[in-house]
């Protein structure tokens, strides 16, 4: 693992993230995203699952004690984000470890490649404020954005309104989760170790507003 300038401790927060070797795309199709979505939830336990295993795994399937509680996600076509926090010992690099191994035993299987996937180790930064820590709810799921224009920032910077749909309809972040959606995919999330920032979905939904300018929700 690439040499850290912070530890990675329990019960504090961070900001984990990386992208494809040479910014390649990693998840090409909707059964990637999926995989992956699915493997934020399968990886984070103790207890070792074979990928046989994961292949035909739900979300029902059971765990053992989690590795780290996870607040939020969004996986993009060439990278990914999550916001957690360690709940076991070295349980952050216990996680990235299980859960990048197992994508990319999937995604060169898949594909008939080899070589690495990724560029380099997983990247983490530590948050210690809490208003950026709030922040980070706001620009890990308006990552999508970038996926409805490529002239995202200069729209916004113009004062162009940019639809809520942009963002609410990806359906490959945590999104739903704020929004009350019944979903599946919502035991990914352990929110109890975070904040409680959002007491509903319009609290959410006003946190997301005040950063960029989108219509109505």
């Amino acid at each position: 693992m690439a040499t850290r300038n912070h530890s990675l401790v329990n019960d504090e927060y961070y900001h984990v993230y990386n992208r494809g070797n040479s910014k390649q795309i990693i998840f090409i199709d909707e059964q990637d995203h999926r995989m992956f979505q699915q493997l934020l939830y399968l990886m984070n336990m103790e207890k070792r699952i074979t990928s046989r295993e994961a292949d035909s795994a739900s979300y029902s399937h059971p765990r053992d004690k989690q590795l780290v509680h996870i607040g939020a996600y969004c996986i993009m076509p060439n990278h990914f984000h999550i916001l957690l926090t360690q709940k076991a010992e070295k349980g952050i690099s216990k996680f990235m470890l299980k859960i990048s191994t197992a994508y990319a035993m999937y995604f060169n299987k898949k594909y008939k490649r080899t070589g690495g996937l990724y560029e380099g180790a997983f990247k983490s930064k530590h948050i210690i404020d809490d208003r950026y820590l709030k922040y980070l709810y706001s620009y890990i799921h308006l990552n999508p954005l970038k996926l409805h224009s490529s002239t995202w920032k200069e729209d916004i910077r113009s004062g162009k309104i940019i639809p809520f749909s942009a963002v609410s309809a990806y359906t490959f972040s945590s999104v739903g989760y704020y929004l009350e959606r019944d979903l599946p995919e919502n035991k990914i999330l352990e929110t109890s170790s975070f904040p409680g920032y959002f007491k509903n979905k319009e609290d959410f939904k006003k946190e997301v507003s005040t950063w960029f300018r989108l219509s109505e929700f």
